[in-house]
């Protein structure tokens, strides 16, 4: 992944700064965007993808690129006394406990006519298909009945 420097606006003392951002892949696709350092954080604002992704890749580029682009940036990743910073993802139990709570949480939005997908979704705050891939263990735990068959 490489990272340089677009261009920054200055007021007062505060700084917000735009980087460009490529990163690349072994059989020619790249990705390329632009990066916002600001408040205290760095936001995509621009993104273009040669071939173009689909929503689950869209959706996890910020899984690939999150700690070289904060690294890039100088963004610790680090609170005040030195202990890790709190991602925006919750914490997710691994294991059957985590199988068990996808599965209520599934159910739960079942049960009140949402989509289950997304309730899992924001629940462990991970990307569609890694949601779609727990729910999967859920089933083969038997925690969830099997999907129906599509004819």
């Amino acid at each position: 992944m490489s990272v340089w420097p677009a261009w920054e606006v200055r007021d007062g003392a505060a700084a917000t700064s735009w980087l460009g951002v490529r990163l690349e892949f072994g059989d020619g696709a790249h990705v390329d965007a632009v990066a916002v350092v600001g408040d205290g954080g760095v936001y995509l604002e621009d993104v273009r993808a040669v071939p173009a992704l689909s929503l689950d890749d869209l959706a996890a580029l910020a899984d690939w690129i999150e700690d070289p682009l904060s690294e890039a940036c100088g963004v610790t990743g680090r609170a005040a006394d030195g202990s890790p910073a709190s991602r925006a993802r919750p914490e997710w139990p691994l294991g059957v406990e985590g199988q068990w709570l996808v599965a209520r949480e599934y159910r739960s939005a079942q049960e009140r006519g949402a989509d289950p997908v997304l309730a899992v979704m924001g629940a462990t705050g991970h990307s569609r298909r890694r949601s779609l891939r727990l729910i999967g263990q859920a089933r083969d735990a038997g925690f969830l009945p099997p999907r129906r068959a599509r004819r």
